[in-house]
């Protein structure tokens, strides 16, 4: 009978853990919600062999609750939590909590304790990634013949999900691929991506990797405080313009460009900005409730809205993060949002330059997505978050690694 060491078992766990949060894209591609479940078991995993090797849970796990952007990050939930007393859809508020929670349970324990694990399955990770996204163009090239032939719903939108997962993913495990040696390989990924994404009719995949690259790039010639001052310019006035983009984009947006994204929706898009941005003018301070959004048009505050003004309530949510924020949460909710980002930044600062950039790069891509697309709550999006960070996490590792071997 063979016996194991705990140190034994606990590598296992981890190493287990790790190939879990690599076979993300993969998984993604075949069931486009499983990223909650797949985040989820790796946190399990990782968690087990962190108990089992007797590491200290306590500076892993509760410690980095306690720095500035921990407590501001706890006090943004607790306001979650806080607005479930005013929600008139005390049921929808709660679901929508208990979709999330989970996911955002889930995210933390890969990005805290997954970092030093990842490095192994770093190639492993790049090839999962690039025949995800040679099966997606496959497929759409095809006509969605292999989805048909699995018995999936045949629909181009339904590789939306994988490829922003791709998207948010892409970023810090190109740079980890570069800072080690591998830079073929890793480019070789950033391009599968771009093509994946350019023949997809994902707009957001498109516009996330656009403007972290345009970050990375622009990076390259400004300052560090320069860098970080315009990525935290950019994310702020988006959250602070949210309630009235709608209203910008009516006035402003051309009925050209419109005609050229037809594809996009962008009148239907507008007129569901300046809808819920009525509704924070209506209700600035508190809010309607945490996970409103979902059946908003139900809520006290659309009834002081002009009627036609209700009708795009109902879509289900704003299509932009920011907003709805503003539209569940309120200035309170917007503040902390604010607080969050501005010590995340400030905590970025004394990164590296590589790992500093790459940060930045994924913050803007998910800011954009986040600005243009999904819900604010949505598990899936949150467990993608969750394995960049991790990956991010673990360049920063070995940067510092290189750092101290010279």
């Amino acid at each position: 009978m063979i016996v194991r060491t705990a140190g034994e078992r606990a590598a296992t766990l981890d190493r287990l853990g790790a190939i879990v949060i690599a076979a993300l894209p993969a998984c993604m591609a075949a069931a486009n919600r499983s990223s909650p479940v797949v985040i989820g078991l790796a946190g399990i995993l990782l968690l087990a062999g962190a108990a089992t090797a007797g590491r200290p849970l306590r500076a892993l796990l509760v410690a980095p609750l306690a720095t500035p952007v921990g407590m501001t990050a706890l006090a943004f939930l607790v306001w979650c939590a806080v607005s479930l007393a005013w929600s008139p859809l005390p049921g929808l508020s709660l679901r929508t909590l208990s979709e999330f929670l989970p996911a955002l349970a889930g995210a933390y324990l890969v990005a805290r304790l997954a970092p030093p694990h990842l490095g192994p399955v770093a190639k492993p990770a790049a090839w999962i990634l690039v025949a995800t996204c040679l099966y997606v163009v496959a497929d759409l090239a095809s006509g969605l013949v292999i989805r048909e032939a699995l018995g999936q719903r045949v629909a181009a939108f339904a590789f939306n999900r994988p490829l922003l997962t791709v998207m948010l993913l892409v970023f810090p495990l190109t740079a980890y691929l570069a800072a080690t040696g591998r830079r073929g390989l890793a480019a070789l990924t950033a391009a599968i991506v771009a093509v994946a994404a350019w023949r997809s009719v994902s707009g957001a995949t498109v516009l996330g990797l656009a403007a972290g690259a345009l970050t990375v790039a622009a990076l390259r010639w400004l300052p560090a405080r320069a860098g970080i001052g315009l990525t935290g310019a950019a994310l702020l006035g988006a959250l602070v313009l949210a309630p009235i983009e709608g209203d910008l984009l009516a006035r402003t947006m051309p009925e050209a460009l419109h005609q050229r994204l037809a594809a996009s929706s962008t009148r239907a898009r507008v007129a569901i900005a300046r809808s819920f941005g009525a509704a924070v003018a209506a209700d600035p301070w508190r809010g309607a409730g945490y996970g409103t959004s979902g059946r908003f048009q139900d809520a006290p505050v659309a009834e002081r809205i002009e009627p036609e003004m209700r009708f795009m309530l109902a879509v289900g949510h704003p299509h932009n993060s920011f907003l709805q924020v503003w539209a569940e949460l309120g200035v309170v909710g917007a503040t902390l949002a604010a607080l969050v980002l501005v010590l995340t930044l400030r905590a970025l600062s004394a990164w590296a330059t590589l790992a500093r950039s790459t940060a930045l790069a994924l913050l803007a891509a998910a800011g954009i997505v986040a600005f243009v697309e999904h819900g604010a709550w949505q598990a899936w999006w949150t467990a993608g978050v969750g394995a960049a960070i991790a990956w991010l996490r673990a360049l920063r590792y070995q940067i510092e690694a290189l750092t101290d071997e010279r």
